[in-house]
């Protein structure tokens, strides 16, 4: 860094007086307009009045657990804080330390760093940066990079002590996601053997556990004052929560005084459907209400759909008309560290999607379960943030006092730890006795049990070389394995362009079904994925292509983008790029092939009854609505089971039953399968396959019966060659019509030949010798 950025304080030996209250700026440049109505709103968050405590506390203790509400400001300025007192500048001789800030979803992640550089007034990607999954934008110049708990992971694996940073902060600890909660039990460890680093944990609720597992780290509070918040409740319990929130909206805009909305569904197709119904509704109302302006929010949206929510409403549509108003339909998203201003009414219906894993059946679900109370409480405190505000509970009271947890329960206790592990594994942590929630051991087991299967865990639960370089994509184990073992199959290229779709959002838009036959392989999901994606590089990335077929252009770009960062982890591991001819009988059947070679744990089989019954689990499913195969094949492997009503399995792909048994390890079928018809055909399929390399190997080494009494028996080749040799040498029988030669011994053919040759040279010397003496 130059010297015109470089601060006087040492490391947290801040002098008060020296800290400007206007802040500063890394690059120097004097404050624009902008910047300086920006640090007059920051001066007004409740952690600004509390800096100097914070900065003392932070120099006397290596943890400090920080608490305050959502909207008191500390995801954006502790870190400044933080910055300013720490020594950034090292010597020549040491490379420079950095301040991280983890956020638990990539939205959070992106907006809290580009309002930070915009308080710091410096480039983002400069001085402030950001790195999420597929994405960086830091340079040489960073000194405060934000990161999801996952990316922190990630670089643990390559800096084990993560020597870059001097100060780590962990926002938002009460989301308990599996990253953060492994992140805790690894810093522990690492804050063990490094003295110098200091750890920052931030929390909305108050955790006495978090505490004592920081051996009774210093807790302090920010103290918020926010304006009311009126509550609501439902009557009766609502059946149908996305019908009720639409209702809701309506209602919202036609009756409430002016202010914005905020309303949380639980997946991003909900979103789009109620969008969709939001704005008939509200059109068919006309000119009695104001316009509306309807916004998104997902963990998956592209960064610059993200900034639309922070933009203001739209105004009258005639002057002294209705006032506008501004809709976010979001996920939990919202919940995190993004600050949505102007909000007053805040819909929550009481619900959110969540992943559950069975251990026992090894079964991943996606399931809608009710909130916590302390969600629902963080949710109504959004209303109240600038303006007093209303929430609109869409259950019953009693349903919070009594149907519902107190705390959602970590996401390591429901989880499939495969990732997890893989990733621990790499670090060399011997056990997971020191984590602060230990996951139940037959989750872990299985963990283990299905790494071992994939080939990434030998039989001493140490990594494999394929393990090794499964871990060094940012992928799920089964995704990456089909990854890596892609080449072995000739499909490289292809298979990384089916990765990168399924890393994306649903890239197909409301009308999609009427020019779906340009691209949909009536073999699976993931081939009409590919086909859409080459079909979007063979024109050329064209917006209006896009646009004709229905197809989410941004989404498109994104794959793209996490294709090129595959491609190159690809390259670090040195794994061939190749591909099957397009027009070879090769083509499909190999790309089925990689990826049943990584999802062979994943596979249905139709029952006679017609349904779908998993090979492993034992679990009736149904194809989901969206799939494209258009029939029901005997074999389908998918990629994830959704519960609603019932278990759909959703992106399947027709396979074959003998490719199952061909590809997947022995150890893994058929003696700990359920009784069920799969497992009678696979045990078929595995005799027949059994008789076909018997008879491979019949046909090579074939056994010969001898044609002579006395010969032993012996293959084919062997007495072949013994007849070749005895041909080049074979013992001559002398004729009987040779008197002369009866007495002599039977030998070579050769030296019979010879003997021969002689005969008859003498027998023509006698011959002329006649015919002279008659001439005579």
């Amino acid at each position: 860094m130059s010297t015109e950025r470089k601060r006087n304080a040492r490391l947290f030996d801040v002098d008060r007086s020296s800290v400007s209250s206007e802040g500063y700026s890394l690059d120097g440049k004097l404050d624009s307009q902008r910047h300086s109505d920006i640090l007059q709103k920051r001066e007004t968050l409740p952690v600004r009045k509390q800096k100097n405590e914070f900065l003392d506390v932070l120099k006397k203790n290596q943890v400090i657990i920080l608490v305050g509400q959502t909207g008191s400001g500390k995801t954006t300025q502790i870190p400044q804080f933080v910055l300013e007192a720490v020594e950034v500048e090292t010597s020549v001789k040491r490379p420079k330390m950095m301040v991280a800030c983890t956020q638990p979803c990539p939205v959070a992640a992106v907006s809290a760093s580009r309002r930070v550089a915009e308080e710091m007034n410096v480039i983002i990607g400069e001085e402030v940066g950001y790195s999420i999954c597929f994405e960086d934008n830091i340079s040489d110049k960073t000194v405060l990079k934000y990161l999801t708990d996952g990316m922190l992971l990630r670089e643990a694996m390559a800096k084990p002590l993560l020597e870059m940073y001097r100060v780590i902060i962990i926002d938002e600890a009460h989301e308990r996601t599996l990253a953060t909660s492994v992140l805790f039990g690894y810093l522990k460890l690492v804050l063990g053997m490094r003295p110098d680093l200091k750890l920052v944990v931030m929390s909305a609720t108050v955790e006495a556990k978090l505490q004592d597992y920081f051996d009774g780290a210093p807790l302090m509070k920010i103290y918020c004052v926010h304006h009311p918040v009126d509550i609501f409740y439902t009557i009766k319990p609502e059946s149908d929560f996305l019908g009720a929130t639409i209702r809701s909206v309506v209602e919202i805009h036609q009756r409430e005084e002016p202010g914005d909305i905020l309303a949380f569904l639980t997946r991003q197709e909900e979103i789009e459907e109620a969008c969709h119904r939001i704005s008939e509704e509200i059109g068919k109302l006309g000119n009695k209400v104001g316009p509306v302006e309807i916004v998104y929010l997902h963990s998956t949206l592209p960064p610059d759909m993200q900034q639309k929510i922070f933009e203001p409403a739209p105004p009258p549509l005639v002057e002294d008309g209705p006032p506008g108003r501004k809709i976010v339909l979001s996920t939990i998203t919202a919940e995190t560290s993004l600050s949505i201003d102007r909000i007053a009414y805040v819909i929550d219906p009481g619900v959110v999607e969540q992943n559950f894993y069975d251990s026992r059946v090894g079964v991943n679900f996606l399931m809608v379960s009710p909130v916590s109370r302390d969600r629902a409480d963080m949710r109504a405190s959004l209303a109240g943030r600038t303006v007093p505000g209303k929430c609109f509970r869409l259950y019953t009271e009693r349903s919070y006092n009594q149907d519902r947890h107190g705390q959602t329960d970590p996401e390591i206790l429901r989880s499939n730890l495969r990732s997890i592990v893989l990733i621990l594994k790499k670090l060399e942590v011997p056990d997971l006795r020191h984590f602060m929630n230990l996951p139940a051991e037959e989750a872990l087991t299985r963990a283990l049990k299905e790494l071992s299967d994939l080939g990434a865990l030998d039989d001493k639960g140490n990594l494999t070389e394929l393990g090794n370089m499964m871990s060094k994509f940012p992928l799920d184990p089964q995704m990456a394995k089909m990854l890596v073992v892609s080449p072995g199959f000739n499909c490289s290229n292809e298979i990384l362009s089916i990765c990168a779709m399924l890393s994306v959002p649903n890239c197909f838009r409301e009308g999609f079904d009427k020019v779906k036959a340009r691209f949909v392989d009536t073999d699976g999901d993931h081939l009409t994925l590919l086909n859409v994606y080459n079909e979007f590089k063979c024109n050329k990335e064209d917006l209006s292509w896009c646009d004709t077929n229905f197809i989410n252009y941004s989404v498109l770009k994104s794959a793209q983008n996490v294709r090129q960062h595959l491609v190159q982890c690809m390259s670090r591991c040195e794994i061939e790029m190749c591909r099957t001819y397009l027009y070879g009988p090769d083509y499909y059947d190999n790309i089925r092939k990689a990826i049943l070679a990584g999802y062979f744990m994943q596979v249905a089989h139709l029952e006679r009854t017609g349904d779908y019954l998993t090979v492993k689990g034992n679990q009736y499913v149904y194809l989901h609505p969206s799939n494209f195969l258009g029939w029901k094949p005997q074999w389908v492997v998918y990629n994830e089971i959704v519960s609603t009503s019932m278990h759909f399995i959703r992106t399947a792909m027709h396979v074959r039953g003998e490719w199952l048994v061909d590809i997947a390890p022995p150890r893994y079928y058929l003696k700990n399968f359920p009784n069920s018809e799969a497992k009678q055909i696979l045990e078929l399929l595995e005799k027949w396959k059994e008789q076909r390399k018997w008879k491979r190997e019949e046909s090579k080494n074939k056994r010969y019966v001898p044609r002579k009494r006395g010969e032993e028996v012996g293959s084919r080749e062997v007495h072949r060659k013994q007849e070749r040799e005895e041909s080049r040498n074979k013992r001559y029988v002398l004729s009987s019509n040779c008197a002369w030669k009866r007495e002599e011994e039977v030998g070579s053919r050769e030296v019979h030949r010879k003997r021969e040759r002689g005969d008859r040279e003498r027998q023509w010397e006698e011959r002329k010798r006649k015919c002279a003496t008659r001439k005579q």
